[in-house]
């Protein structure tokens, strides 16, 4: 495996987002459909020989102690016994802060590929423990699939919903998450669904999630009224929802024309793409073609 290959780390979007309880942990329970964009962070990984882990790229005055490619790196020394490193080069395209789950989806990619290359050969499930206890949402991003998850993100279960075309905007405001789950106006007691609530597949599957809605939107668009702003601005065309605990909102549409015609009518000052949604992540397609072409040779 070249260690001069690109990865990518995939964008995502929360179709819905719902609380329904809190644990005697303090952490909540949530129920989520996650849905992977064709819109990625950039990894690049080269094997060391002498068991040290390298961030060769800085990321945004994050340090690199703190940052999530390296404790995923470092997470799977630990958890193999192996003794090779990496130097890791990551270039950023996904907001920071935006809900997408940038951070998630790098340390993902810094764990799935770094399995392959160090030859550790963990199974998904490994992988997805070691990258539960760096964030919610890197089990998703490890599977690799769209899926309905709950609890604290660790129960998925693979569905395939429609792929769409989305218009994200991020209206430049950092949202702190530690906030909103501590702010007292936040819905922690709406009623569990199943999947078959969903209606995936069926013409209905939009207007389930369009319903469900995110829990967080209304404490964030009365705290942040940039971000008030953008969903309004976005259902004049489209259904519009807070994807994550924001910043980013995101309005679906059913081809790229139809998004990138809203995209044009946005002000200046509002940072915002157009990506088509995707039920299986870039970075699952790319590994399995790399396998396939050792197979080969």
């Amino acid at each position: 495996m070249s260690s001069y290959q690109f990865w990518p780390a995939p964008a995502k979007l929360n179709l819905f987002l719902q609380i329904t309880g809190q644990r005697d942990d303090g952490y909540h329970n949530l129920q989520t459909v996650f849905q992977f964009l064709d819109v990625a962070d950039r990894l690049r990984l080269v094997v060391r020989d002498d068991g040290k882990i390298m961030r060769k790229t800085d990321n945004e005055g994050i340090k690199a102690e703190d940052d999530l490619v390296v404790k995923a790196a470092k997470a799977l020394q630990i958890a193999t016994g192996t003794d090779k490193g990496a130097d890791i080069y990551l270039q950023k395209i996904l907001p920071m802060g935006g809900g997408v789950g940038g951070g998630s989806s790098d340390a993902a990619t810094t764990l799935m590929v770094l399995n392959h290359m160090w030859g550790t050969e963990l199974n998904l499930e490994a992988l997805a423990e070691i990258g539960l206890s760096l964030g919610a949402d890197v089990p998703v991003f490890i599977h690799g699939h769209a899926a309905f998850a709950q609890g604290v993100g660790e129960k998925v279960e693979e569905i395939s919903p429609e792929e769409a075309w989305y218009l994200v905007v991020h209206p430049e405001v950092h949202v702190s998450t530690s906030e909103l789950f501590n702010n007292s106006q936040l819905t922690r007691d709406c009623p569990a669904i199943r999947i078959c609530d969903l209606q995936i597949g069926t013409a209905n599957e939009e207007r389930v999630f369009d319903e469900l809605g995110n829990v967080f939107e209304p404490v964030v668009a009365e705290q942040y009224p940039e971000i008030a702003e953008v969903i309004q601005f976005l259902r004049k065309y489209s259904n519009a929802r807070l994807t994550g605990t924001g910043a980013c909102v995101f309005a679906t549409f059913g081809n790229k024309e139809a998004a990138q015609d809203v995209l044009a009518k946005l002000p200046d000052y509002w940072a915002a793409f157009v990506a088509k949604g995707l039920n299986r992540s870039p970075l699952q397609v790319k590994l399995a073609a790399v396998e396939n072409d050792q197979k080969e040779n």
